[in-house]
């Protein structure tokens, strides 16, 4: 039996014959492995779709003379994580215009509530982009040493069949470390990936807070230039 196995051997044979510890742990590094390219095509589309909607969405609203009229049409801006910030700071600001007594001129009484309404935003914008990339490092952290177990497993399984036939030849033990062999090779495969891919976006991520930092200070200056009392 093994003497074919070690003639034809190949992934399907590992697996089809391998122990039911080593396609556990075969099927968990597949696992992990379609979980994580998954949440990596999503995160792909996500930052990219959300890069054209906020290059849009900059164009517009430094073209937009009211911004009530910017918001009804902002619609198409949602993607855009600016949009929330838009929203959020928006809302703060028409709120304190209202406040102002009647018959007096409307204006900004607060900026540092403006401000932390932004930040606010900011937090809440950065966690729907952050969304699934404790996945990615859970991936790359354990993938590895789920597959190191799965080495160890064939090894131990080695050296029991040598104990149990008498012999050290390769027809011995080629299944079980062939299974070791696989289990460290699918291993990698799922956590490698899945690193690049979290230190990639990890990249992006500060690009997209520093983006959000920037839209914050010019709406606050755009505030303070347009509703503040001093005007």
């Amino acid at each position: 039996m093994y003497f074919g196995l070690l003639q034809g051997l190949n992934l399907k044979d590992v697996v089809i014959n391998g122990g039911s510890v080593a396609k556990v742990v075969l099927v968990i590094l597949l696992f992990f492995s379609i979980f994580s390219w998954v949440v990596i095509l999503q995160k792909v589309f996500l930052f990219r779709r959300s890069r054209r909607a906020s290059e849009k969405f900059r164009v517009a609203f430094r073209k937009a003379t009211d911004w009530r009229e910017f918001k009804q049409n902002g619609a198409k801006y949602n993607l855009s994580p600016l949009q929330g910030l838009f929203l959020a700071g928006y809302s703060e600001v028409t709120y304190q215009l209202r406040l102002s007594p009647p018959g007096s001129k409307s204006h900004i009484r607060n900026m540092e509530a403006v401000e932390r309404s932004l930040q606010r935003a900011s937090v809440v914008e950065m966690g729907r982009m952050e969304k699934h990339m404790g996945v990615l490092a859970t991936v790359a952290a354990v993938s590895p040493f789920i597959g190191l177990f799965g080495t160890v497993w064939g090894i131990i399984e080695a050296f029991q069949r040598i104990g149990a036939m008498g012999n050290a030849n390769l027809v011995t033990v080629a299944v079980p470390i062939a299974e070791a062999l696989v289990a460290t090779a699918l291993g990698l495969v799922a956590a490698v990936p899945a690193l690049m891919a979290y230190n990639f976006f990890q990249s992006q991520l500060k690009q997209w807070q520093t983006s959000l930092d920037d839209y914050s200070l010019e709406f606050v200056s755009l505030s303070e230039r347009n509703f503040t009392e001093s005007k």
